[in-house]
């Protein structure tokens, strides 16, 4: 069966291109105008085509903490908000929370216009099949994942090998065609040596790219210089951990020399930018770290509209000259980091042969919309609320602004009634310092 999107404008925004144009899908990916002898029609007229988001930072447990009860006493720096919030609720979850929150998460996603999620998972009480009960709710809600676990030494020596196990199991047995592997790690200040070489060598034995936050605040810096006289990024480079491919969340402590390291490394930078300002630990300056900076939403939600708007904002208060085409082509790198974790370059275009994963926005552009000015588009006039379908590897999955392949309003009764038991598990959690 081939589907023809037809009479919309076709917005390629990583290739600069918007025209008026039909969009033939074939399989699972696009083809060229004419493929095909069953033809489903779909009618765009008025509306936009264009690829899905790609998240390059998401903790889809955290679904669940949407209205939860603040802490008993505020947090007064980043590694309170960790110990008082994200500790408690990652220690509290269980298999089926896992299950629960990565599906709602996954959902609300790809009703935003994301198509992929790369994902950091956690939870400390419950290490062994979590990654399962991640990588089947991003499939139950029909999107494409890369997942991996946050391994750890806060909980122990045990903690952190049961955690480069769950890594290593994953990456063997996983069979799911549209999910793929990486080889989790929480940041430095939690990861000692012994962790950090053991996980290390599990992640470049089976040739999976690592996934670790960096310098997300000052604390992780001021850990490694003292425990071992370097900063983060240069011990990380050391270990091996800072290679072609590999993915560091944050880097907003990182000096112009470790910014440099990265940007010469290969590897890719998450910028979080909602998430930063939301925990007040500075600006990243990603404009330093060359072209393998992607969006990262670090568990807010799966808004990569709302986190590019974000991102140029940030950008221009810090006096960044061109702010809206560095917000644009940072939510367009996302395709390129999963093109390159899917093996497939073209994803996140438009051109025949590309996966077909794109969304159709209502979004009637009051204004003309050209190549020039399609970021002014996309960061102040069309959002969330304007994705009217969503199609993953040439499956429909949002139809109409209705979630196709999971009942959300019996989602939302199941979430309703397991976020009040979780948060009273974390309110019995005792605070756990790294």
């Amino acid at each position: 069966m081939t589907t023809l999107i037809s009479g919309g404008l076709a917005v390629d925004p990583l290739r600069r291109t918007v025209e008026p144009a039909d969009v033939t899908v074939t399989g699972r990916r696009l083809s060229p105008p004419g493929t095909g002898e069953r033809v489903q029609r779909i009618d765009a007229s008025g509306c936009i085509v264009m690829p899905g988001h790609v998240c390059a930072h998401h903790h889809l447990y955290a679904a669940l903490a949407r209205g939860m009860p603040p802490a008993s006493s505020p947090a007064r720096s980043f590694p309170e908000i960790l110990e008082r919030v994200w500790w408690r609720l990652d220690a509290a979850l269980d298999a089926d929370l896992i299950g629960l929150a990565a599906t709602l998460g996954a959902v609300e996603a790809v009703r935003s216009g994301t198509t992929t999620i790369v994902d950091h998972h956690a939870s400390p009480n419950a290490i062994e099949g979590s990654l399962d009960g991640v990588a089947n709710g991003i499939t139950a809600a029909g999107a494409r994942g890369v997942v991996c676990y946050e391994v750890s030494d806060r909980h122990g020596a045990a903690g952190a090998r049961a955690g480069i196990v769950e890594n290593k199991r994953f990456l063997r047995d996983n069979a799911r065609p549209l999910v793929r592997a990486m080889v989790g790690a929480h940041a430095s200040f939690t990861i000692g040596e012994q962790t950090l070489a053991n996980l290390v060598g599990v992640a470049r034995d089976l040739g999976a790219p690592i996934h670790i936050h960096v310098a997300e605040d000052g604390c992780d810096e001021r850990d490694s210089l003292t425990r071992y006289g370097c900063r983060t990024a240069v011990r990380l480079e050391r270990a091996g951990a800072l290679l072609e491919g590999d993915l560091i969340a944050h880097g907003v402590h990182l000096d112009a020399a470790e910014r440099r390291l990265v940007a010469t490394s290969g590897a890719w930078l998450a910028h979080n930018p909602r998430s930063n300002m939301n925990n007040a630990v500075g600006y990243a300056r990603p404009q330093e770290l060359g072209e393998r900076v992607a969006l990262g939403t670090d568990g807010l939600d799966g808004d990569l509209f709302a986190e590019a708007r974000a991102c140029y904002l940030a950008a221009q208060q810090a006096g960044g000259a061109g702010s809206d085409r560095f917000a644009l082509a940072r939510l367009c790198s996302g395709a390129d980091l999963a093109g390159s974790l899917f093996s497939e370059p073209a994803l996140g275009t438009l051109a025949p042969g590309a996966p077909a994963d794109l969304m159709v926005l209502d979004y009637r552009p009051p204004t003309p919309l050209k190549p020039a000015n399609v970021a002014g588009h996309l960061l102040f006039g069309a959002g969330a609320a304007n994705v009217r379908d969503v199609m993953v590897a040439g499956r429909w999955i949002v139809r109409d602004r209705k979630h196709l392949l999971v009942d959300e309003d019996e989602l939302a009764a199941r979430c309703r009634a397991a976020a009040p038991l979780l948060w009273a598990r974390m309110a019995e959690s005792p605070v756990r310092a790294g």
